[in-house]
This record gives structure tokens, C-alpha cells and sequence, in this order.
């Protein structure tokens, strides 16, 4: 089929390669603009624009995506189908209505749960033991157009979004092909999804990475590995700034000063008070440099139990 394809980060990537790997004319890849990116803040491109150039595709960089100027560029293609998986913007009913046969979007959630910009993260900070894979027809409205199908992924123990994100984008890439076998043979179902059952997934805020020192053990570990890589789980020693990387349970029922040390391990980790119960930091990245130990963070700045993190 003839396809535009449109997304942006390194969760696009394997959906887009297996268009290809399946044969699909991919008459166009249409992306975020370059960013200034790390800390020499240089222009960089985005994953897909990277796969896309070494692919040899035609890339498009629209800074408004539903303009006048890029909505006929796409109109000249003559799309049967554009596929959006994490582009980064809304589209309007004029793109939506361009391709012959529709727009079909992979979202990281199984709708209509987890609507919105960050299904993975959220799904980790609630809690959850399962998510998945949607496959939809696109609608005005965010993330609630009719599904075609859906896929299970658990939710590991200790896995951190990023890694849940990169399951996810293999496992959307799967069902992409799967449903682009079923839209060929004219057999893509269209499933409307019960609004009443749908939950959000904002995009995370810098501040939503602050810990909250109050909750129990369990939600504070899911915090932390539901921000992680952004925007990190923020806290502070000693007005220093820090993200904590990694840490799990301890003990789940016990009664202490929230955010004070109970003690530092053997194991080098740090047993810390919670709302409820106790965590074990085992990695802090203390602000502007590398990843540490919990136990070396402990030594340098000679961290005894007593002592507490920022509330």
C-alpha cells in the first residue's frame, strides 16, 4: 500500500522499519523539526528521520504539520494510508481526511484506557500490571477513534518506562503488520471505544518527577521507575539536587520518618522511610554528574541513618 508515514521518537522506529521490511511503499516519512539536543546543544535529528535517511525516503520536517503548505505536499502523494505512531502533534480533519483508505494510529495503551502523550509512564506510576498495543482508526478526538486490534504486554516487576517502551514499540510493530494485512484484504474491524472506561496519560511535566515522600513504598518505586529517563525522580540532600535511577521495596508495612535514612547496606544500597514501609535506593545521580551507587553517594557525603533526603 501507498503510505505516509509519520512519528518521532526511538518508539517509532521498528514500526516504520517494518513497513519496510514488509513492502510497503512508504512514499513519505514526515517528522518533528532537528532539535538542539545534548550539551553542546546541537541540532540533532530525530530516530526517524535518522532510519528514514538511511533508508533513502522522503522526509518531511513541517513545524506545523496541519498547514496549508504541508497539507498539500502530502496531498500530492496520493496516500491510500498515513500511519502515525508518537508523531508529537494532533492532526486536523483535513489530514485526517486526505489518504483514500484512512489514518491508522499504534498507541502504547490498551484503549481506551491511557489516552494521551505518555501511556508507558503512567501505566508504571499507577500501578499497573499489564498494558499493550492499540491499533485504531484515527478520529478528531484524541485517541478515540475505533480500534481494529489490540495486544497484551505485562508490566515487569522492576522495569522502568523506557524499557516497558521499547517492548511496547516492538510489540506495536507486530501489530501494525498484522493489521495492515487485515485493511489490504478489507477486513480491519472497527471496534468504538466505550468512553466511559477511558483514563488519561498526559505528557509528564518536570515537576511530576518530584518525589512525594508520603506515599508507600510500592507507589514510590513505581514513581521512580515510571520518570525514569524523564524527567528523573527528583529529590534533594542537603539542598543538593538528585535523581534517584533505581530503587525497590524494602518493607511495606513498617512506620517511619518519611524520607529519613534507616540505614546504609552492606549491599550498598540505602534502606529510606516511606509514607509506609521503607525503599532501598540502589543508584542517585546527583545533579550534573554520572550515576553512582547509593553507597558511594553515601561515603562522599558521608551519609549516616538519620539523616533525611528533601520532603
Amino acid at each position: 500500500m501507498r503510505i505516509v508515514f509519520m512519528g518521532t521518537p526511538l518508539f517509532a522506529v521498528p514500526s516504520l522499519s517494518r513497513l519496510l521490511g514488509d513492502g510497503h511503499d512508504v512514499a513519505a516519512v514526515v517528522t518533528r523539526p532537528d532539535k538542539p539536543r545534548g550539551r553542546g546543544r546541537q541540532m540533532a535529528p530525530s530516530p526517524v528521520k535518522v532510519l528514514a535517511v538511511e533508508k533513502k525516503l522522503n522526509v518531511l520536517q513541517p513545524a506545523k504539520v496541519n498547514d496549508n503548505e504541508p497539507l498539500q505536499a502530502i496531498a500530492a502523494l496520493d496516500p491510500e494510508l498515513i500511519i502515525v505512531v508518537a508523531f508529537g502533534a494532533i492532526l486536523r480533519k483535513p489530514l485526517l481526511e486526505l489518504p483514500s483508505v484512512g489514518c491508522i494510529n499504534v498507541h502504547a495503551s490498551l484503549l481506551p484506557e491511557l489516552r494521551g502523550a505518555a501511556p508507558a509512564n503512567w501505566a508504571i506510576i499507577r500501578g499497573q500490571k499489564e498494558t499493550g498495543v492499540t491499533t485504531m482508526w484515527m478520529a478528531e478526538k484524541l485517541d478515540a477513534g475505533d480500534i481494529i486490534f489490540q495486544s497484551r504486554v505485562p508490566i515487569h516487576d522492576e522495569e522502568t518506562a523506557s524499557e516497558l517502551e521499547g517492548r511496547l514499540a516492538a510489540a506495536g510493530s507486530e501489530l501494525l503488520s498484522s493489521t495492515l494485512k487485515a485493511v489490504e484484504k478489507g477486513e480491519a474491524p472497527r471496534i468504538p471505544q466505550d468512553d466511559s472506561l477511558s483514563t488519561y496519560a498526559p505528557a509528564l511535566k518536570k515537576e511530576d518527577g518530584v518525589i512525594d515522600w508520603g506515599l508507600d513504598a510500592a507507589a514510590l518505586c513505581n514513581h521512580i521507575r515510571g520518570v525514569t529517563l524523564w524527567p528523573g525522580a527528583q529529590t534533594t540532600f542537603r539542598g543538593e539536587p538528585l535523581k534517584f535511577l533505581k530503587a525497590r521495596v524494602f518493607e511495606t508495612e513498617g512506620v517511619h520518618e518519611p524520607a529519613s535514612v534507616l540505614r546504609v547496606n552492606q549491599d550498598g544500597s540505602l534502606a529510606v522511610g516511606t509514607g509506609r514501609g521503607s525503599v532501598l535506593v540502589v543508584t542517585i545521580q546527583p545533579s550534573g554528574k554520572k550515576a553512582m551507587s547509593a553507597v558511594d553517594f553515601a561515603r562522599g557525603r558521608q551519609l549516616r541513618a538519620g539523616q533525611s533526603f528533601g520532603t
